[in-house]
């Protein structure tokens, strides 16, 4: 296993990119005319990214970026005021 990830801009980075999956995932599920198995397949990549994100959001910002939150519009008003 590889070292972890410390620094603080790859940590957002990496988090960004969770939600840049989740999206691109979930629209292209949506709206491409796929086979049964890759529609099931980008739909489990849109919820496996999708919680990824969450996880970001509530446990790795507040335990390692110290940014405390009570929720989601609490945490986006902390974050535009850093």
């Amino acid at each position: 296993m590889g070292p972890d990830l410390t620094d603080k801009r790859w940590i957002v980075a990496k988090g960004a990119l969770f939600l840049i999956l989740a999206i691109l995932s979930g629209t292209l599920q949506l709206l491409a005319e796929l086979a049964l198995w890759q529609e099931a397949l980008l739909l489990l990549i849109c919820v496996w990214a999708a919680c990824r994100f969450y996880y970001f959001l509530f446990h790795v910002l507040h335990a390692y970026l110290d940014v405390p939150s009570s929720g989601l519009i609490d945490l986006i008003r902390q974050l535009k005021s850093r």
